[in-house]
């Protein structure tokens, strides 16, 4: 059960001094089951009491729409990019606004997607045939890439979205090792 919070057009009373609201984690990822809902709250420069007061008002808030329990954590502009926080990779490669409905890192003119290259040689050819019926799709049934809006860039290479790594990795995994995975922001 997904709680997509950036799909919900929310309604929620914040300050001035937030920079953004967002969702990230396993909240995020297709097809996992996540114990509870990572927030973040990003802030202007503002003093830590004020950041955590304001996280907590908007906590309450969120806990009322969401059906299991929200961890939320805060960062200004600053701490977010400092490289011992070591939640920032998820939070720019995964994260979703829920104030926006989009990724978090459009807001700095970047899109986060994944891209897999994989090798079909030395497979038999009724496994290279699953392969692209796996991608492509058969007999009018979609196939992943149409399913979740990824893209064939070239023979051996696929573009995706960040939340669909996981179903794409299983379902490659099933036919060859051969593959590579590269999360890329442009």
């Amino acid at each position: 059960m997904m709680q997509k919070l950036w799909l919900k057009k929310l309604k929620l009373n914040y300050s001035k001094n937030v920079f953004d609201i967002v969702q990230f984690g396993s909240s995020v990822i297709e097809s996992r089951e996540p114990r509870d809902l990572d927030i973040v709250v990003i802030f202007q420069k503002i003093p830590l009491k004020e950041q955590l007061e304001e996280s907590q008002k908007i906590k309450r808030q969120l806990q009322k729409i969401s059906e299991i329990s929200i961890h939320i954590t805060s960062f200004d502009l600053y701490s977010l990019f400092d490289k011992s926080n070591f939640a920032k990779e998820n939070i720019l490669f995964y994260g979703k606004s829920v104030i926006s409905g989009n990724y978090f890192v459009k807001k700095f003119g970047l899109n986060p997607r994944v891209q897999i290259s994989y090798s079909l040689e030395n497979l038999k050819k009724k496994d290279k045939i699953r392969f692209n019926y796996i991608l492509s799709g058969k007999k009018g049934k979609y196939g992943l890439l149409r399913k979740y809006g990824g893209e064939l860039l070239k023979p051996g290479l696929i573009e995706i979205f960040p939340e669909y790594k996981d179903i794409f990795v299983e379902s490659i995994k099933k036919i060859t090792s051969h593959f590579k995975i590269v999360n890329i922001l442009f």
